[in-house]
């Protein structure tokens, strides 16, 4: 089967971080995001260990309960950061903090939560290589199911603030000591189905090849 590059390239680039345009009265039907995940699970992980997990939160009390948590570390950090850009004057930058600091408000009125999951815990003093390795295991599938969500008429943001208080979300959930969360991402059906590339430098300006030539 040929791929049209058409249309892979249009659902790699307009991909984007979906915030105030999640409709919060449309449920998504679970058998949806079971096919999203399925999708997600052909990502590669190290050492083929297929260690994900996800956990879907639906109920109203753990979305409250989350959402809460997730403001507690996440409102001080949005203010503070949209400022700085509004005062540099990017423009860019200031309206997607403007966007997260939403998010943050009407957390619990997204329709789901996803918090993917991975067996095990990083290494203690691994150093570069065992963390990049660790997370490399499930990040791509993460990804993987964003795509996917796109490609279906939903979005998501990807968030990891609430893993600061990462044991308190898995006290709500259940979660064992040995499972390590790696992001929140609320989910839901996207209003309107018009995403545009973001606005981004060219790839010459952040490429070397052979040796660090870059700024």
């Amino acid at each position: 089967m040929t791929i049209h590059l058409e249309c892979a390239d249009e659902l790699l680039t307009t991909t984007r971080a979906v915030r105030k345009r999640l409709d919060l009265t449309r449920p998504v039907p679970r058998e949806v995001i079971l096919d999203c995940i399925r999708i997600s699970q052909q990502a590669p992980t190290g050492s083929n260990s297929q260690g994900w997990r996800w956990v879907v939160v639906a109920d109203p009390a753990k979305k409250q309960a989350l959402a809460d948590l997730y403001r507690s570390v996440s409102a001080d950090y949005f203010t503070q950061a949209s400022e700085r850009a509004r005062t540099a004057g990017e423009a860019q930058t200031s309206r997607v903090f403007d966007s997260a600091m939403y998010l943050a408000e009407h957390m619990q009125d997204m329709p789901l939560l996803v918090i993917p999951c991975l067996m095990g815990r990083p290494a203690e003093g691994g150093g570069v290589a065992a963390s990049a390795g660790f997370f490399a295991s499930i990040y791509p599938a993460v990804w993987n199911f964003n795509l996917a969500l796109r490609a279906r008429g939903l979005g998501a943001a990807l968030t990891t603030l609430h893993l600061v208080r990462e044991k308190d979300a898995a006290a709500i959930l259940g979660i064992p000591d040995d499972v390590t969360q790696v992001a929140l991402l609320p989910v839901g059906y996207t209003i309107g189905d018009t995403f545009s590339p973001a606005r981004r430098p060219p790839p010459e300006t952040i490429t070397a090849f052979d040796q660090w030539q870059l700024s």
